[in-house]
């Protein structure tokens, strides 16, 4: 019983694992060059901003799941380690947006006295 494990070794020298990790690097390789693309193309402000805040989630999140085997696990683990995360990240976007309303009115009534 306890060879049954070794009549089950993949005879194909490793392209499985091969084609997971090119895949990988031409999904990875899309987004940095779309990346690329939009920091030379787009004029400064909020949208872009977004834009690279958005893609670089996206990349984190697919190499936690690709390198990390994440996406192999079973839902509930996934669910537990993204919904702290995704909690934690709008918390800090909602103190500094606080922060900046909080200067922004100091700053107003520091203008008025």
């Amino acid at each position: 019983m306890a060879h049954s494990h070794d009549q089950h070794v993949v005879s194909d020298g490793g392209a499985a694992h091969r084609k997971v990790i090119w895949k990988t690097f031409w999904i990875l390789l899309i987004l940095t060059a779309l990346e690329f693309l939009i920091a030379f193309t787009m004029q400064h402000g909020t949208l872009r901003i977004t834009i690279f805040v958005l893609m670089t989630l996206v990349k984190a999140f697919y190499i936690v799941g690709e390198f990390m085997h994440l996406k192999h696990e079973t839902k509930s683990l996934m669910w537990s380690i993204t919904i702290p995360t995704v909690l934690l990240i709008w918390f800090v976007v909602a103190l500094i947006m606080e922060g900046a309303a909080i200067f922004q009115e100091l700053t107003i009534f520091k203008f008025w006295n």
